[in-house]
């Protein structure tokens, strides 16, 4: 963890070059946290959830999926936000061979059945309007 190694939680947090230093090192270490205990982020995002609608942002691996819906069951709704590659390239991603194409990255490229996969590709109507049916859609499942 960043306490753990001394490093500056709030700058692990932004797209600096200081988080690009230790993003392998993150990513080791949050595999093998993983690999000794595939529910260990899981339920971290969860400890204390008591809102009747909350949202686990940022799940990378078909694991956590599965997680989630043998803890949940039906309620769980899963969302992909997509973008293109020439968004992300105008958003200053670059890909990094072993980072970008690890299992942290793309381990949900394949084998899951999103429930809503949203398009930000910088049009806000467009993305406003995605947001509004998935907030509805909710709405009508409490």
């Amino acid at each position: 963890s960043p306490q753990e190694h001394g490093l500056d939680f709030q700058r692990l947090l932004d797209a600096s070059t200081y988080k690009e230093r230790f993003r392998q090192d993150m990513i080791r270490w949050g595999e093998e946290k993983r690999h000794a205990d595939p529910g260990f982020f899981c339920r971290a995002a969860v400890e204390g959830a008591l809102q009747p609608v909350w949202v686990v942002s940022d799940t990378r691996r078909l694991s956590d999926v599965e997680w989630f819906r043998a803890a949940y069951g039906d309620v769980v709704q899963t969302v992909r936000v997509v973008a293109t590659e020439e968004t992300r390239k105008r958003r200053n991603w670059v890909f990094v061979t072993g980072v970008d194409d690890a299992e942290s990255e793309c381990g949900l490229d394949q084998g899951v059945a999103f429930d809503w996969v949203i398009t930000n590709d910088g049009d806000e109507v467009a993305l406003s309007e995605q947001l509004e049916m998935l907030v509805q859609s909710l709405h009508r499942s409490l």
